[in-house]
C-alpha cells in the first residue's frame, strides 16, 4: 500500500485503539452466535467475521500515525485562535478562550449550556457544541463582546419556554439521545462515551467534567445560567 494513501486514511483516526477498530466491525449476529467478544475480535482480524476492511495491528497503527500526523499538520496550518490577543474579562468568554485551542484541535469537546432571554425577551435554553460552532462561524465578535452567544434551533438542543419550540440535532462530535428516562444525554462520536447533563447526576460521565460559570456584574454579557461540560477523548497510553 502506498504511503500517500495511508496518510489520507482519516477514518482510522476515529478509533482510539486497535480493539475499537475491531469492535466497530463486529455485528450483533457475531456476538449472538459467538457469545465471546475476544473471539469475535480474533475472527475479524483473521478476516472471517466483520463488516469492513481487515487490517493487522501493525498496519492499523501505521495508518493511524500517518492520519494523525496529516490531521495535525492541517490543523496547525488552518487554526487561528479567535480569542488570541484579545482582552477578555467576562467569566464565560474567559473560560471559552481557555478551551478554544483544545476544541479546535480535537483534544477536547465542550458542551455549553446557556439559559437566558433572546431579543424578544423570551426565555430560551440550549446545549451548544462549542467545537462545532468554532468551525461553522467566526467567534471573534463573541470574544470582543460585539455578539452575544445564545443557543439556536440548529444547536445540539434548543428550547423556547414561551413558544415551547424544541429542537435537537446531531453534530460532527455528538449524537443526541432524547429517549432516556434520566433525561437528555449526549454520546461522543469520538470515543462513544456518554455525557450526562442532568444536574442531579453525581458525575457527567467518564473523562467528563461539569463547570458552573458564575456571572460577574462588572463584566457583561450576563446570563441566567451557564454550565460547561468538558469531555476529554480517551487515548491509548
Amino acid at each position: 500500500m502506498e504511503e500517500e494513501n495511508l496518510g489520507g486514511d482519516t477514518m482510522i483516526s476515529d478509533f482510539a485503539t486497535y480493539e475499537d477498530f475491531l469492535d466497530a466491525q463486529i455485528t450483533v449476529a457475531d456476538l449472538f452466535y459467538l457469545e465471546d467478544e475476544d473471539l469475535a475480535r480474533q475472527l475479524v482480524e483473521l478476516g472471517y467475521r466483520g463488516s469492513g476492511e481487515v487490517l493487522k495491528r501493525s498496519e492499523f497503527e501505521k495508518r493511524k500515525e500517518l492520519a494523525e500526523a496529516s490531521k495535525l499538520s492541517k490543523t496547525n496550518q488552518e487554526m487561528t485562535l479567535a480569542s488570541y490577543g484579545k482582552s477578555i474579562k467576562n467569566p464565560l468568554l474567559k473560560e471559552l478562550a481557555k478551551r478554544e485551542e483544545a476544541n479546535r484541535s480535537g483534544k477536547m469537546t465542550t458542551i455549553i449550556f446557556i439559559r437566558d432571554r433572546n431579543a424578544k425577551s423570551q426565555e430560551i435554553s440550549g446545549y451548544i457544541d462549542y467545537a462545532h460552532r468554532l468551525k461553522s462561524e467566526d467567534f471573534g465578535p463573541y470574544f470582543t463582546g460585539k455578539k452575544r452567544l445564545l443557543p439556536r434551533a440548529s444547536d445540539l438542543s434548543f428550547y423556547n419556554w414561551e413558544t415551547q419550540k424544541s429542537t435537537s440535532n446531531h453534530t460532527s462530535n455528538f449524537e443526541v439521545i432524547t429517549e432516556n428516562t434520566s433525561g437528555l444525554l449526549f454520546k461522543s462520536k469520538r470515543d462513544r462515551k456518554i455525557i450526562n447533563v442532568d444536574p442531579k447526576a453525581s458525575t457527567p460521565g467518564d473523562n467528563s467534567t461539569r463547570t458552573k460559570i458564575e456571572n460577574n456584574e462588572e463584566y457583561p454579557p450576563h446570563y441566567n445560567q451557564i454550565v460547561l461540560y468538558d469531555h476529554i477523548t480517551r487515548r491509548k497510553t
